[in-house]
């Protein structure tokens, strides 16, 4: 097996995926538009390239982990104007299914192979290589993958056509949601009632009520501190938005999701963009009074 390998993407995921991987013995091709990225990720054995093109040009898989729409159009452009042999090309970012599937479309009619790749973790898990890789579109492809997402990622799935695997971090991402506005529920009124909140963790976690946002969260809840992120709150709200455009096309209703937007929605305008999503405990302590 060829082991090289291209990513497009820097940011707090692409950047742990690509030093997971160079510690695994797979020389990376990376790209990134910011130079501060580019040098923490040459300095880790990442081969730096001028772009996209280049990324394609040097390496017979690509992975993409991009912001928004509008990079993620570019790139698609960029690959499939690069005169690149037919490469596959996984995107691994959380977007709208419709700018998924625009990438793949431009992609196809470069001669390239797209997978629709979310994953399952915050960038956090990615340093452990804690993630599931939720992999759709042609089964060769993903297969011929299998070896490269094992490497940065504790599991894949493959889960049929193209953009099943956007439905399926969608569906996750809804919960995930619930999850760290529930943690953050329980962790206020148990510190108000006086309780440890090392005894809470200790206690919770294992049981009924636990889960793996519990796990994660509350006890960054506990020391009420909230940075470096594992996920922004401002990323966060694009995820929300992105559901609930998903949500309503289906005629789905959703009133535990929708009854954490206005949370975080005051977590931004609180000024906690910039922090881990698990900072909406603030917003529970201030509707109740404070955290004593």
């Amino acid at each position: 097996m060829d082991r090289k390998v291209g990513i497009v993407g820097l940011g707090i995921m692409g950047g742990v995926i690509a030093r997971n991987l160079v510690e695994r013995g797979w020389r990376v091709i990376g790209a990134d538009v910011d130079a501060g990225r580019r040098a923490a990720l040459a300095a880790a054995g990442v081969t730096i390239a001028d772009g996209a093109a280049q990324v394609a040009q040097a390496a017979p898989i690509v992975l993409t982990s991009l912001p928004g729409p509008g990079p993620l159009r570019a790139v698609a452009a960029e690959i499939a104007g690069s005169g690149a042999p037919a490469r596959i090309v996984a995107e691994l970012s959380t977007l709208a299914l419709s700018d998924k599937l625009a990438f793949a479309e431009t992609l196809r009619a470069g001669g390239h192979e797209p997978l629709d790749c979310p994953l399952s973790g915050t960038g956090a898990q990615a340093v452990d290589r804690d993630l599931v890789v939720y992999a759709s579109g042609a089964r060769a492809a993903a297969e011929s993958c299998a070896q490269l997402f094992a490497d940065f990622a504790k599991k894949s799935a493959f889960l049929g056509a193209f953009g099943n695997g956007s439905r399926m971090k969608f569906v996750a991402n809804l919960l995930v949601a619930i999850h760290n506005v529930a943690t953050a529920e329980a962790m206020t009124l148990a510190i108000k009632s006086g309780l440890d909140p090392r005894d809470v963790i200790d206690v919770v976690a294992p049981g009924a009520g636990g889960s793996r946002m519990f796990d994660m969260r509350a006890p960054m809840m506990a020391r009420d501190e909230y940075e470096p992120a594992t996920m922004r709150v401002s990323t966060w709200a694009k995820d929300m938005a992105i559901i609930t455009q998903f949500a309503e096309s289906l005629g789905v209703a959703t009133p535990c999701f929708d009854a954490t937007q206005s949370i975080y929605d005051e977590a931004l305008r609180a000024g906690l963009g910039d922090m881990d999503t698990a900072a909406v405990c603030r917003v529970i302590e201030a509707r109740s009074g404070g955290r004593g």
